[in-house]
């Protein structure tokens, strides 16, 4: 069984674009300085005046139309979000052997976020673009400038200039609250079907799901179809609000089998806001290098004068010795073996990391480390830039 990032590609030499795309990086040059002089804030994207929207009135629908309360239900939340749904195409330019270049199309989808034209969607879908299409519900095209992107999570913020009539923002869920079992839709470009629907539940919640060589972590599972090219669609509830990012399937064809993987509302309502006004997420900074071994996590090494050496948190012995045998001798066993962050175990570099990575700088963090037999629990302020300048 493989994982599949489901973006499509070129039919000619599509293997050897999703081998560049393992060490991609975005181009997307249009409008570069437009990026710096009209920076949107965080005021343009508000979680608050999204959350009080309702789609239909579904027993209305249902008394007119003569439709099921299922049906309705489906009618209502397409109606109300499809052209929030964007399809977005690609072209990218790669030297393939003998010096030759290949360009290669993909295809992929997108939510709009605001009437200023931002529109998330996930980071392989334009990573190494050097063109972006967006093409919107009443089929008017517009090339899309980047605006930011947290690779490690898979998500991107583009943005049109697009007039503010034809923009509806999709509405956000909470995706705290799923619960398998609860009917889901997914709305998307398969293959280069336009704002296609797909039906199912939720198989599953806090999966894992390998990106960029990090694990992360409350992964939705569904078993509505996705295809190449629903990559960075909406996943939505039966009130029409977005609760993921349709990302990457599980199967041995490269289509749709029933297993599905979606990135919940929740991290990307958390990194949204950075990436429209920095480009980027700012992470915080612990100045440490863990080890994993059958107690946790061992210090293995200390930024010099970073926030875990600052704190008092002890890394290995080292001590020199001079003469014929001399050299550098390094003691692990006099290291903290951290094996908690505020009271939550950590067992591997991904459980650390996914909680300090949800602080701020200058926030900080209870470690809680095996020393010298005993617990001892370790205050560290957390480093890394201002995000406010």
């Amino acid at each position: 069984m493989r994982f599949w990032l489901g973006c499509g590609v070129s039919a000619f030499l599509g293997a050897l674009l999703a081998l560049a795309l393992q060490e991609s990086r975005v181009l997307l040059p249009a409008d570069a300085q437009d990026r710096n002089t009209e920076r949107v804030t965080r005021a343009s994207f508000s979680l608050d005046e999204n959350r009080s929207y309702a789609p239909t009135n579904l027993p209305a629908l249902f008394n007119r139309e003569g439709l099921t309360p299922e049906e309705a239900i489906n009618v209502a939340v397409y109606e109300a979000i499809n052209k929030s749904v964007v399809n977005i195409n690609t072209k990218s330019t790669h030297s393939a052997l003998l010096a030759f270049e290949v360009t290669a199309e993909g295809t992929g989808s997108g939510s709009i976020l605001d009437k200023a034209g931002h529109i998330v969607t996930n980071f392989h879908v334009i990573a190494d673009a050097n063109d972006v299409i967006v093409t919107l519900h009443d089929g008017k095209q517009y090339e899309a400038s980047f605006i930011g992107a947290d690779p490690d999570n898979d998500v991107a913020i583009i943005r049109v200039k697009a007039p503010s009539e034809m923009l509806n923002p999709v509405a956000l869920g909470d995706s705290s609250h799923l619960r398998v079992g609860m009917k889901c839709f997914a709305i998307g470009n398969p293959f280069g079907l336009e704002r296609t629907l797909t039906t199912g539940s939720i198989s599953s919640v806090d999966r894992s799901l390998q990106i960029r060589n990090r694990s992360v972590k409350q992964i939705i599972q569904i078993d509505a179809a996705i295809n190449p090219g629903n990559s960075g669609g909406p996943l939505l509830d039966t009130h029409g609000r977005l609760i993921g990012i349709n990302t990457a399937i599980a199967s041995k064809t490269g289509q749709s089998a029933g297993v599905g993987f979606a990135i919940p509302v929740n991290l990307v309502t958390r990194v949204v806001p950075e990436l429209i006004r920095h480009g980027k997420v700012i992470r915080p900074e612990i100045g440490v290098r863990l080890l994993k071994t059958e107690k946790g996590l061992l210090v293995a090494q200390l930024q010099a004068n970073g926030p875990a050496e600052k704190a008092g948190l002890r890394g290995p012995r080292v001590s020199r010795k001079t003469g014929l045998l001399g050299g550098v001798r390094i003691d692990y066993a006099a290291a903290d073996i951290v094996i908690a962050v505020d009271e939550e175990e950590v067992k591997s570099q991904d459980d650390f990391l996914s909680i300090v990575e949800a602080k701020r700088p200058n926030d900080q963090v209870i470690l809680t480390v095996l020393r010298e037999g005993k617990k001892v629990n370790v205050s560290v302020t957390l480093g890394g830039p201002n995000p406010e300048k």
